[in-house]
C-alpha cells in the first residue's frame, strides 16, 4: 500500500533502499568516515552550521532566519524507502503539522546531485509534496551537496534539531523503530528532544544512529 505513492519512473524497492544511503549528499565520499556516531560533522552541543538554500518556490532560505525558534532538519529523496514509508503512513506529515503547530521550523533538505538519476527538480518536487501533502515549512535544495557534508548527513530522513539559540541538540533517526513495521506508532525522536528542551530537561537521546 505504501509503495502505491510511487510516482512513475521510481525504481525498484531494492534501488530505494541503496538511494537512503548514496544519494541524501550528492556525493559517496561520506560513507568512508568512521562509524554512525562519529559521522557527524556537525556536533550536538556545538552551533549548527550555518546555511542558505533556495527553496522550491524560489525563496532564499538561512538558517539564520530562524533564530529565536526550534528548528527541524530532515533529509530526503523522494525515490527513498524510508522517504515513502514515513510519507505514505502519514507519519512524517503528522510530524511536521505537530512541529508547525508549536511554532518549530521544519525544514526538509535535498541534496542530492543534479546529476545523480533520481534528482528531481523545483517543479517535481514540488508535485511531489503536493501528492503527499507534506507539511513542511519549506523544501530547501542543495544540489552540490554542500550543506549536507557539513552536517554530516548520511541517509534520507537523517534528522537535526537546532534550538533557539542555533545550537544542534540532537542528530540521528527520525523515529525509534528502525523496522518501520507500523512508523504512526514510533515515537518521533525529534520532537521528543524539543519537548524536552521546551521542558528544561537535557535531552535524554541527543545522538541516535540515523537509518534510511
Amino acid at each position: 500500500m505504501i509503495l502505491s505513492l510511487a510516482l512513475p519512473g521510481a525504481r525498484t524497492v531494492e534501488r530505494r533502499w541503496r538511494q537512503c544511503w548514496l544519494v541524501s549528499l550528492g556525493v559517496t565520499l561520506l560513507l568512508a568516515l568512521p562509524a554512525w556516531a562519529q559521522s557527524s560533522l556537525a556536533r550536538v552541543g556545538d552551533p549548527a552550521p550555518a546555511f542558505t538554500l533556495q527553496s522550491i518556490d524560489g525563496r532564499n532560505v538561512s538558517l539564520a532566519d530562524f533564530r529565536g525558534r526550534y528548528v527541524v532538519l530532515e533529509w530526503w529523496n523522494s525515490e527513498c524507502f524510508a522517504i515513502n514509508t514515513h510519507y505514505g503512513a502519514g507519519a512524517m506529515q503528522a510530524a511536521q503539522r505537530r512541529a508547525g503547530a508549536s511554532g518549530t521550523v521544519w525544514l526538509s533538505i535535498d541534496s542530492t546531485h543534479s546529476a545523480h538519476p533520481s534528482f528531481v527538480d523545483a517543479r517535481r518536487a514540488a508535485a511531489i509534496l503536493r501528492q503527499w501533502k507534506g507539511g513542511q515549512s519549506a523544501m530547501l535544495q542543495d544540489p552540490d551537496g554542500r550543506t549536507g557534508r557539513a552536517y554530516g548527513a548520511m541517509v534520507t530522513p537523517h534528522t537535526y534539531v537546532i534550538d533557539p539559540s542555533g545550537t544542534l541538540i540532537y542528530a540521528g533517526a527520525i523515529d525509534d523503530q528502525r523496522t518501520m513495521r507500523d512508523v504512526r506508532r514510533a515515537r518521533n525522536l525529534a520532537l521528543a528532544a524539543i519537548e524536552e528542551a521546551r521542558a528544561g530537561k537535557p535531552v535524554s537521546r541527543p545522538l541516535t544512529q540515523a537509518y534510511g
